[in-house]
This record gives C-alpha cells, sequence and structure tokens, in this order.
C-alpha cells in the first residue's frame, strides 16, 4: 500500500484533469485500461485514481522511483501513442516533493477508507516557499479539528503548484475546517496563491508488485 512522508525516496507525479461530469467515468476508465497494460513501466512505484465527488474532476497521486524514470515514461513515443486518449483531456501534469505530513495514525497509506481532498494552490515561484510557511503555520491549527486524518502538503519541483492532498474520516468534518478562521473567510493564502479544492474518493490503486 503506498505511503507518503517527506523522507520518501520517490518522485510523486499528481496529475489532475478537469472533465465534463457526463465524460469523467469515461476518463476513468480509459486510465485504468492505460495503467493495466503500462503499470511495467521502468521506475512505476504506484498510481491512485481519483474522482471527484462532484463529478468534475479526476486526479491521479503516482509515485515513481526517480523523476527522471517519470520524465522518461511521459516522453516516450510509445508512451504518448497509447495515452493519445488520456492527453485529449488536457492533464495538469506536475511532479511534486513531500515538504508537510501531518497526521493522527500514522504515516499516511493511500486507502479507500478516507475521503480525500486535493486542494489545488497555483502561484508564481516566487511565492512558493512563503506559501509552504503559511501552510505549516496553519496546518497545527487544521489538525486539532476532529475528522482530518492526514494533511500532506507537496510543492512542485517547477514552483509553481502546492497541493494538500489530505484524508478525513467523514464530510461534515471538513464542513466545519471552512468555518475556521483562516479557511473560509480571509484565507491564509489570500494574496500568494489561488486555490481550488474538490473531495474525492479513491476508486482504484495500481502498484507495481
Amino acid at each position: 500500500m503506498p505511503t507518503i512522508a517527506t523522507n520518501n525516496e520517490v518522485a510523486t507525479a499528481i496529475v489532475i484533469f478537469n472533465v465534463e461530469v457526463e465524460r469523467q467515468q469515461e476518463l476513468i476508465d480509459t486510465i485504468a485500461e492505460f495503467y493495466d497494460k503500462g503499470k511495467q513501466q521502468p521506475g512505476f512505484v504506484s498510481a491512485n485514481i481519483h474522482k471527484s465527488l462532484d463529478g468534475v474532476k479526476v486526479a491521479n497521486y503516482a509515485q515513481w522511483k526517480t523523476k527522471e524514470d517519470f520524465e522518461n515514461f511521459i516522453n516516450n513515443p510509445e508512451v504518448k501513442k497509447k495515452a493519445a486518449k488520456i492527453i485529449e483531456f488536457n492533464p495538469d501534469i506536475h511532479v511534486y516533493e513531500v515538504v508537510i505530513s501531518e497526521y493522527k495514525e500514522g504515516i499516511p497509506k493511500i486507502d479507500k477508507k478516507y475521503i480525500y481532498h486535493f486542494a489545488e494552490f497555483k502561484m508564481q515561484p516566487e511565492n512558493q516557499p512563503r506559501m509552504i510557511e503559511l501552510a505549516q503555520e496553519n496546518v497545527v491549527k487544521a489538525m486539532k479539528l476532529p475528522g482530518l486524518v492526514s494533511a500532506n502538503f507537496h510543492r512542485s519541483l517547477d514552483g509553481t503548484r502546492v497541493i494538500n492532498y489530505g484524508q478525513w474520516s467523514n464530510q461534515e468534518a471538513i464542513e466545519n475546517l471552512k468555518k475556521q478562521p483562516g479557511f473560509g473567510s480571509d484565507p491564509y493564502w489570500e494574496g500568494i496563491a489561488e486555490n481550488e479544492h474538490h473531495l474525492y474518493e479513491l476508486i482504484l490503486s495500481v502498484n507495481n508488485d
């Protein structure tokens, strides 16, 4: 079962798709078929496919042994050919490292028992260090709330993204977080980053084992 940690010796690739509600399942099926045939690629560790509860997003949280392994994968002409239908959905692809991981139930494992959120923070590269500082300051407050199991902040290596990949025990707890100062009104990232977040369920995990 994949785990998340700041000292993981893996490269994390997070791929997020915007999708029309009526095409969400089509995209999921296409990704599943692709990994069923291609999971033996050199350096592949895991892929974890999530669908947003509102139907407008699909997200893949993938791990590779190295950044170079992932880049070789996506730049491989044969892979591009097999992934042509997926690419039509215009994925937002970045390589990340885990910079903050706070948790209540031990080192986070990617498991279907949780509700997930991807909080997508987009920013200018010069703002990424400050965004991470603010996240570290505020995640401590969030973790005191019941229902939040883990919060895992990732910074993109190109400086333009920070993603919080969070695990929750129930949806009501997420609504409670939105009522807290700095998370609903006057968000702590105001002026530093733009944020979009959706709730997801994990529907498929593919591991190279």
